[in-house]
């Protein structure tokens, strides 16, 4: 397990490595300057901007300055926002961006796995093609159509929530909903099929003929092992959260820190995306170490090890 887990953090430094480079040079070839949107900057100011920020220093030297600063979390100043360093941006967006993506997983994996579940065991009846039909919808309709639907009923037409604002958390609950919604249908269809792979295996049907009830062989037998798809798909439905809330945050005025990432994005502020990035990145990446591990724990009949990983 020791070994397993070095060789996966090792495996997570050296993707930062290659995110981090890829996202510098990006940067680099990127067309324009960052100052050039400010209308009242003369060349000459611009010219004297670029170089106090390090901008005219050889590619190489703002390579490697910026690798070994990213490796202790330092991505220095914001080129727009004067006195205000990366770092403090990220700190004071990211607290916004946690909670609205907690709460949109327990939404996605809570009710996810109640509609497959009951999906499952009204195989073929009315029950079972209602909870489809509705993954389908969820799935087929992106996530910033169904907040615009969303502040249109709730917000505008029944005046329940605000249309956009962050100051309860009932202002939390519409973009968490539109932001929930794509993983709780796709969730919802993996554990349909999940559960009736297990219903239908032979464990199940000797547990059913020794005379156990249905709801203890349904949720003490099925139910752990039904849940391991979901489980695997727990990392890239972080991703997807994380990604998604950068429209959402935008789309209700959330000051997240996916808000500011498409802010920066608009302004040039090539520190931010670049910090953003990165920061973004190593959450998820452990994020998805921390999958495996769950995976193992809820299996014991998988093992991790250093050479293959889990077997």
């Amino acid at each position: 397990m020791a070994k397993y887990l070095l060789k996966r953090i090792a495996y997570i430094f050296l993707s930062l490595f290659l995110i981090i480079t890829v996202t510098f040079f990006l940067m680099q070839i990127a067309p324009g300057s960052p100052f050039a949107s400010e209308r009242k900057m003369t060349p000459a100011l611009e010219k004297q901007m670029e170089e106090a920020y390090g901008l005219n220093d050889p590619i190489h030297e703002q390579y490697l300055d910026y690798l070994v600063n990213a490796l202790t979390f330092d991505f220095g100043p914001s080129f727009k926002y004067v006195g205000q360093d990366v770092m403090d941006i990220i700190l004071r967006g990211f607290p916004y961006s946690l909670v609205l993506g907690l709460e949109a997983l327990f939404i996605a994996t809570g009710f996810g796995i109640l509609f497959g579940v009951f999906a499952a065991l009204k195989h073929n009846k009315f029950g079972d093609y209602a909870a489809m039909v509705i993954a389908v919808l969820g799935i087929s309709v992106p996530s910033f159509i169904m907040a615009t639907i969303l502040q249109y009923i709730f917000a505008i037409k029944l005046n329940m929530f605000s249309v956009a604002r962050m100051e309860s958390f009932a202002d939390t609950i519409l973009p968490a909903l539109a932001l929930a919604t794509t993983p709780l249908a796709f969730i919802a269809r993996l554990m349909r099929s999940s559960m009736l792979d297990v219903l239908n295996s032979d464990y199940i049907k000797t547990a059913k003929s020794k005379g156990m009830s249905q709801r203890i062989v349904t949720y003490k037998h099925g139910l752990r092992n039904a849940l391991l798809p979901v489980i695997s798909y727990m990392g890239p439905l972080v991703a997807s959260i994380l990604t998604g809330s950068f429209v959402i945050e935008k789309i209700f005025g959330i000051p997240g820190l996916g808000s500011e990432f498409v802010t920066s994005i608009t302004n040039r502020d090539y520190t931010v995306i670049m910090g953003t990035t990165v920061f973004f990145s190593v959450i998820l990446l452990f994020c998805v170490l921390l999958v495996d591990i769950i995976y193992g724990i809820v299996d014991p009949r998988i093992k991790l090890d250093a050479k293959g990983g889990e077997k």
